[in-house]
């Protein structure tokens, strides 16, 4: 059987708005070969559809029934964990959505869950109420580790920051959902009837994208166009099985 590909988004595939030179082509003979693929990302404030809109602008041709966010992994957790529950949702339309679609209530009324993932107007109303229900015993939820992420202007906190916040007011600790949690991973595996003895996982980071590949027991290819060079991989006791400089220079006959 080929290989499958789940893709990392950002750095892997596209820088922002641009496509980074090779992904189109790379895309295309995933195509052209058959072999079944996806895009991941941690990223919750994006709809699919969204998401699929920008990779389009890009020049790269993907479906949003092609993407997988950690939005949608999180709505999956919450529906296994207690089925159509209710929650304090912060965040974007793409976690919102998300979790209406598995068939949750988003209320302040005593909820099931608190559940924070990504947006670029946290407010000290909404951490407040999160935390006056994660002490009265709502389950603390984030789509994410990440703590901080780029914008126009520089750097920006992201859910991974607030969580901090809210879990040191607390005293609980929040329950993240996406990489580097296999659970993401294995979310993603189900979703697209992928197996991880028979997929790659292609990622630019080795803190997230490596290491939740290889705790869901895939093969990993690090590529460099992203967060990670060459020199940080020895920071860290694990390693990607292959690294290349970008995915155009990924020969698929090497992954079979």
């Amino acid at each position: 059987m080929k290989k499958n590909f789940l893709i990392d988004m950002d750095g892997v595939l596209v820088h922002g708005a641009r496509a980074i030179p090779g992904a189109d082509k790379f895309l295309q003979t995933l195509k052209d070969q058959k072999r079944k693929f996806a895009i991941l990302t941690n990223n919750s404030k994006y709809t699919t559809r969204d998401l699929a809109h920008r990779l389009n602008e890009a020049g790269l041709e993907v479906g949003e029934t092609d993407i997988f966010t950690s939005a949608l992994a999180t709505a999956k957790f919450l529906q296994r964990q207690n089925p159509n529950g209710t929650a304090y949702v912060i965040g974007e339309l793409g976690l919102t959505e998300a979790i209406h679609s598995h068939g949750y209530i988003q209320t302040e009324l005593n909820p099931d869950f608190v559940v924070l993932g990504e947006t670029g107007t946290y407010s000290l109303d909404q951490i407040t109420i999160a935390i006056r229900l994660i002490e009265k015993g709502a389950r603390f939820i984030a789509t994410n580790p990440d703590p901080s992420g780029p914008s126009e202007s520089g750097t920006v906190p992201a859910t991974g920051a607030m969580a901090a916040l809210i879990e040191k007011a607390t005293g609980k600790h929040a329950f993240f959902v996406g990489k580097p949690n296999p659970l993401m991973m294995r979310t993603a595996l189900n979703h697209f009837d992928m197996h991880s003895e028979n997929t790659y996982m292609v990622g630019d980071r080795m803190d997230t994208d490596v290491l939740s590949g290889i705790s869901a027991g895939m093969d990993t290819i690090l590529v460099l166009t992203g967060s990670t060079n060459e020199k940080d991989i020895d920071r860290y006791p694990y390693r990607p099985m292959h690294i290349r400089k970008s995915v155009a220079h990924i020969d698929l006959n090497e992954f079979k």
